[in-house]
């Protein structure tokens, strides 16, 4: 068979993909910009009034119930916005997906705004690129700049360029399409295990761990995170948040636990429950780290309450570093 015409059709079914892909994406962003549209006429420039608020939460629990999730109260706000920073439809870009226009809505100068939607679909950028430029201000380096053309292509070496496939990966476009996430795409072999072991010690320890979520998938500010476990203490009335690091621990980690913590403190803690809690380990083969993250402003009886319930860190270490080397034992010797 001539390479020639295996490059043929090669090139027919990629392009085929790459059209599935985007029809799924641009669907989505059209349904949520009619969604959007349709909330705003519904409020009749109510949105701030009790009924306004309300339509939201009561729009929220019923297409949960059929959609299944999605449709937190947040994210219809998003539509919401969506449909009064972009009010032409036809103007829509179908190269674009939601991720690009929820962080394209974050720029606030029109011109602006412009200039990054002709300069994604022109370059195909990424959403990690659109977002390093937005956040470099790069409509206003450009315009100062002397050399465009090196201010320009830098960002082909700072961030992975589009992919098409990743389309179909992103947890929008997957709960857009009543699908859930394969969690192989975030997770290593060795941190699976770890993690999974992790969450049977801290079951089996019998301090009134229950078992919430893993791989919890938050969105902060238009980027998605996951947490590797979460678990409610029931004893101690609060959530415990776990995420586990291979090699150096970073102090780009910890914020990011701390992070976690400020939006489950904010968003998701119930009424009577305390402020959670944040634990980062870091396996590592010289040197495994246990650090906790607890809430600001805690009293020293709130601390030592924790303190009977929780692992220490010293259990934590111990049984991260047990698992971690038999793991790494059968991985030496091929088990």
């Amino acid at each position: 068979m001539e390479q020639k015409f295996y490059e043929q059709i090669k090139c027919i079914l990629s392009e085929a993909r790459d059209k599935v892909y985007q029809t799924a994406n641009f669907a989505m962003v059209e349904a949520y910009w009619d969604i959007g549209k349709s909330i705003v006429e519904q409020q009749d420039g109510y949105e701030k009034a009790e009924y306004g608020t309300r339509l939201i939460a009561e729009l929220s629990k019923q297409m949960t119930i059929d959609f299944g999730k999605g449709f937190t109260p947040t994210n219809l706000k998003y539509m919401r916005q969506f449909y009064l920073t972009f009010p032409i439809r036809h103007a829509l870009r179908d190269e674009l997906s939601w991720t690009h226009y929820r962080l394209l809505m974050r720029v606030e100068n029109e011109n602006a705004r412009q200039f990054y939607i002709e300069e994604a679909v022109k370059s195909n950028w990424s959403t990690r690129q659109l977002e390093r430029q937005i956040n470099s201000f790069f409509y206003e380096r450009l315009l100062s700049s002397q050399n465009k053309k090196e201010v320009s292509e830098e960002i082909q070496k700072l961030e992975p360029a589009k992919v098409p496939k990743d389309i179909i990966r992103d947890p929008y476009v997957l709960e857009f399409l009543g699908l859930s996430p394969n969690n192989d795409f975030y997770e290593s072999d060795l941190e699976e295990a770890l993690i999974t072991h992790l969450q049977k010690f801290l079951l089996e320890l019998g301090r009134g761990f229950s078992f919430v979520a893993r791989q919890k998938r938050i969105t902060f500010d238009g980027r998605h995170f996951r947490i590797d476990l979460v678990f409610y203490n029931y004893i101690l009335k609060c959530f415990v948040l776990i995420d586990l690091k291979i090699g150096d621990l970073t102090h780009q980690d910890l914020g990011q636990m701390q992070m976690y913590v400020h939006y489950y403190e904010r968003e998701l803690m119930n009424e009577g429950d305390n402020p959670p809690i944040g634990i980062v380990l870091c396996a590592d083969k010289s040197e495994s780290v246990v650090k906790y993250t607890l809430p600001e402003n805690e009293t020293q009886i709130f601390a030592s309450k924790y303190k009977l319930y929780l692992p220490s860190e010293e259990e934590l270490l111990q049984e991260l570093q047990r698992e971690y080397q038999a793991l790494e034992y059968d991985k030496e010797n091929g088990k």
